[in-house]
């Protein structure tokens, strides 16, 4: 992977990915080669994650491919920024989630994505589990946050776990 160019890769594999699925090819396993698997693998993605933003990409027009960039440029730098390009070994479930209907400071589904964030930084999600998943992008579009943005909010307020400068971030907003 050449790191000058990654995000070049990463915009024709989406595109690509999403002609398969416009040809009504909804198998992702099918999607990628060697080369992109090992390329998914350098930045830090999971072939079913990197599926789910085509997905509702076509399905729903959001995330658009500018952003699933964005997000993956943060997730590529904190895997090989802090996590010195290793993956993590752990996995949190849906079960590991709070309830949607959690609060945090008054602030519905905040706990939630809060959690999905920090996992995703990590690349510890579930693969039935996506950050930026219709209730999360609702959260984010009501509290006027890009997807991104959210996620280097919780970079810098210590990996997520100063839940109180998360939430003055939101609630500033």
């Amino acid at each position: 992977m050449e790191n000058y160019t990654w995000d070049q890769s990463f915009r024709a594999l989406f595109d690509r990915c999403v002609a398969a699925y416009k040809g009504g090819n909804c198998d992702f396993t099918t999607y990628f080669a060697a080369a992109d698997l090992a390329f998914l693998g350098a930045i830090g993605y999971k072939p079913r994650e990197f599926y789910d933003f085509i997905e509702d990409h076509i399905d729903y027009g959001d995330p658009c491919a500018e952003a699933a960039v964005l997000i993956a440029a943060v997730r590529r730098d904190y895997l090989l920024t802090i996590m010195e390009g290793e993956p993590s070994p752990h996995e949190i479930s849906p079960a590991d989630l709070p309830a949607k209907d959690a609060e945090m400071g008054g602030v519905r589904w905040l706990p939630r994505i809060l959690r999905k964030a920090q996992a995703k930084l990590r690349g510890e999600l579930h693969p039935d589990m996506m950050f930026c998943c219709g209730g999360d992008r609702a959260f984010l579009r009501e509290h006027d946050i890009h997807p991104a943005d959210f996620l280097r909010v919780v970079w810098a307020a210590d990996h997520g776990n100063d839940t109180e400068k998360v939430l003055a971030y939101v609630l500033r907003r």
